[in-house]
């Protein structure tokens, strides 16, 4: 039996967010660009016989038929031969709520790695259709790239994007992405844009004005991280970010922080780094 598998889940920012429609199933279309980070959780994976899947979490509790990892691992489980059981232990860093993809990142980890342990020789587009029925966001992670995205965010095309240092604060706050999403002041009529558009620099994030006036520890990032760079909203937020051309400057940003919000500086990568450690 393989020894323990070990891998970092990275986390995701949306560059931009236009919402161009609305589907008669009430998904909304969209466009993105996913970028992936040098930073995010760690999931660990120790493969057995025992025929179970359990798993250790230093995450705020959640059900664990409602676990986004145990509900990956679960769905792969019947189609691996014998009986393969595996031990999870995730640690956590990815704030829930903030719009980074932390879930979405944990289900794609789980599905890459057990594939991996439990031999099942699934090709991606079998991973990612899997990966789609547990979220949205779940295949970008799966396909293990940075990414233009369409559809409901899994019409997926790879993007090599020069590299970047960002600095992301999450104020104390929760989002709901359901409660965005159906307010009835959300606009979901953004005409759809050619991908050189974005690089011209034409783009938003269509929840982000929503989210700030919502979310007033939300706005008050906004302020203060607008005196630095042009500060954007990741997803529904609540995390909020900026982009910088060196780690030195994101660094000194970070520096300044206030004390009653979380921050983090990381480097935007175009190939996850499960992928690398998988290949």
């Amino acid at each position: 039996m393989p020894a323990t598998l070990s891998l970092l889940s990275p986390a995701k920012l949306n560059l931009f967010l236009h919402i161009t429609g609305r589907r008669a199933d009430g998904y909304h279309e969209l466009q993105t660009l996913f970028q992936l980070l040098d930073w995010g959780d760690r999931l660990s994976f120790t493969p057995n016989n025992s025929g179970e899947i359990t798993l250790d979490s230093d995450a705020p509790d959640i059900a664990l038929q409602d676990n986004l990892i145990y509900r990956a691992a679960t769905l792969v489980q019947g189609m691996a031969r014998g009986t393969p059981g595996v031990h999870i232990t995730l640690q956590k860093h990815i704030p829930t709520g903030a719009g980074l993809g932390g879930g979405s990142s944990n289900a794609a980890t789980t599905l890459l790695a057990l594939n991996k342990l439990w031999q099942l020789a699934l090709e991606q587009p079998r991973l990612q259709a899997i990966g789609a029925s547990l979220g949205a966001d779940v295949p970008v992670f799966v396909g293990g790239h940075t990414a233009w995205a369409e559809g409901i965010g899994e019409l997926l095309t790879p993007v090599d994007l020069d590299e970047r240092w960002y600095v992301i604060i999450t104020p104390p706050c929760h989002v709901s992405t359901a409660q965005i999403f159906s307010h009835l002041q959300l606009t979901r009529n953004t005409s759809p844009i050619k991908m050189a558009t974005f690089f011209e620099g034409y783009s938003r994030n269509d929840c982000q004005e929503l989210v700030r006036r919502l979310y007033p520890d939300v706005d008050a990032v906004f302020a203060w991280l607008g005196r630095f760079a042009d500060a954007r909203l990741t997803g529904t937020g609540a995390s909020v970010f900026a982009s910088f051309g060196a780690e030195a400057e994101a660094r000194e940003v970070l520096q300044q922080l206030p004390h009653q919000w979380t921050g983090v500086s990381a480097r935007g990568l175009n190939q996850s780094p499960v992928a690398a450690s998988l290949a």
